[in-house]
């Protein structure tokens, strides 16, 4: 964070100073919640929590070499004390922010929105120093935390921006006012909450209504949802797709044998081939949204294609490719899943094994709400028709509605099961392995497939490889 005196942030934040015997010491280091990360210059923020209290560490993280506490009461120790610690931090963030002028790029979307952030801030960093959220710290206090990360040197500000409901993205946008705003798509994810797909695009939309009159609204050509979205801002629009009539666009996609999209992308600058590192077609689209942004902050295609096809994943349990020194490839993409991560998931899967055996671990879909029966039948039937060699469906009712829409569409015998838990997805695994294979592990966060792929890996690095 940017230095600024206890005096300085108690004026912004409007609270109290306790415990503090000089108001001009300054905090010149990080912004944390976690006490295990205090140290010397930091500000601890206290929230109390059902579980614990980051007040009951105060003296710790200040022995550490915290300058003060941001928190709700009096700690003993320097201490700036607020009625509301989370509007407090995001005063704060609002405060850097604008003394800062860097460039603030803000995204949401159904789906994407950590692989897409990490292409952006890949292909920025080359061009200025970027701050950007690290995984997947979308929310009211893990968005004021990543602005509170950026200095003077910072003139990239990419943040990723979540809603499970009206009103949250309008929150977010006006803690840190974007310049750019993205809108990927507009899917099923959270569809239960939320209430239905024009719910959720009425909340999307909510971040290209915050953009000013000199912004940009970078706005997915594909997704009539999202594009309708032009008329709700007064920023300039530009749209990325596969569709003629987008600005940023993509020709020739296609898949390379090993499963990692291709394409010529066409901007307004000019046209260059583009070859990922990444997997699956689906990041065709996060890597034009990606490409339309740099566009726009005056990035050339030569430097936009170049950092593109450099670019990796910097989130784990995003379809992180690993294979083991047996030839069995394990595919962890469990860190969340919806009805259209789990279909390019499997599209990807499909196109990694040809001419291997694939196997798909799923387990369930969270907060589908009425839809949830309907989107798991159709993720099995899917599963038929790209031809994996087997399903495997963990859990419990969700995970017994993708077998059912498996066996339904023609996957009867062996080409699909439904076990309990992740210790019986591994053991089936493990049995059953052949060198070569490759394992899709997907699910909702909830469930906690990683494990799975966790003990393939495990597995793997120890030599248990089936005699088959």
């Amino acid at each position: 964070m940017i230095a600024l005196s206890l005096a300085e942030i108690a004026e912004v934040v409007g609270g109290q100073m306790h415990d503090i015997p000089d108001a001009s010491a300054e905090v010149t280091g990080a912004v944390v919640r976690d006490s295990r990360e205090a140290g010397p210059g930091c500000l601890f923020v206290a929230f109390a929590g059902e579980r614990a209290d980051g007040h009951d560490f105060a003296p710790a993280v200040v022995a550490a070499g915290a300058v003060a506490v941001l928190g709700s009461r009096p700690v003993g120790v320097p201490a700036i004390v607020v009625d509301d610690v989370q509007a407090a931090l995001g005063a704060l963030a609002r405060h850097v922010v604008r003394r800062l002028g860097a460039t603030l790029v803000a995204l949401t979307g159904s789906a994407g929105k950590t692989s897409t952030k990490d292409l952006i801030a890949q292909v920025l960093r080359r061009k200025a120093p970027t701050v950007f959220t690290p995984g997947s710290l979308n929310n009211e206090i893990g968005l004021p935390l990543t602005a509170l990360t950026a200095t003077e040197e910072t003139r990239f500000l990419v943040l990723e921006m979540g809603a499970r409901g009206i009103g949250h993205i309008r929150y977010l946008a006006g803690l840190t006012p974007p310049s750019v705003g993205l809108v990927l798509n507009v899917g099923s994810a959270h569809i239960g909450e939320f209430g239905g797909r024009e719910q959720i695009a009425e909340a999307k939309g909510e971040l290209v209504e915050a953009l000013p009159e000199d912004g940009v609204a970078v706005l997915n050509a594909d997704d009539p949802l999202v594009r309708a979205m032009a008329a709700r801002t007064k920023a300039k629009v530009i749209l990325f797709g596969e569709s003629g009539e987008a600005d940023v666009r993509a020709e020739n996609v296609r898949l390379t044998d090993s499963g990692q999209p291709s394409f010529r992308l066409h901007t307004p600058s000019g046209a260059r081939d583009v070859t990922m590192r990444l997997y699956g077609e689906h990041h065709v689209s996060n890597a034009l949204a990606a490409a339309a942004v740099a566009h726009e902050l005056g990035m050339s295609a030569d430097e936009i294609a170049t950092a593109l096809s450099e670019a990796g994943s910097l989130s784990r349990w995003r379809m992180e490719v690993t294979e083991r020194p047996d030839g069995v490839t394990v595919v962890n993409d469990a860190y969340n899943a919806n009805p259209e991560s789990m279909r390019a998931a499997l599209r990807a899967l499909a196109a990694m094994g040809k001419g291997r055996r694939t196997w798909a671990v799923l387990g369930q879909m969270a907060e589908l709400g009425d839809e949830a029966l309907a989107e798991h039948d159709a993720v099995g039937r899917l599963a038929v028709r790209l031809n994996v060699s087997k399903l495997v469906a963990v859990g419990g009712r969700e995970a017994a509605w993708l077998q059912l829409g498996a066996y339904n569409e023609g996957s009867w015998g062996e080409e699909s099961v439904h076990v309990s838990d992740a210790q019986a997805a591994v053991d089936l695994l493990r049995s059953e392995l052949r060198p070569g294979d490759v394992v899709l592990v997907k699910a909702s966060r909830s469930v906690g497939l990683e494990s799975v792929a966790a003990a393939l890996l495990d597995a793997g690095a120890e030599g248990e490889v089936a005699a088959r």
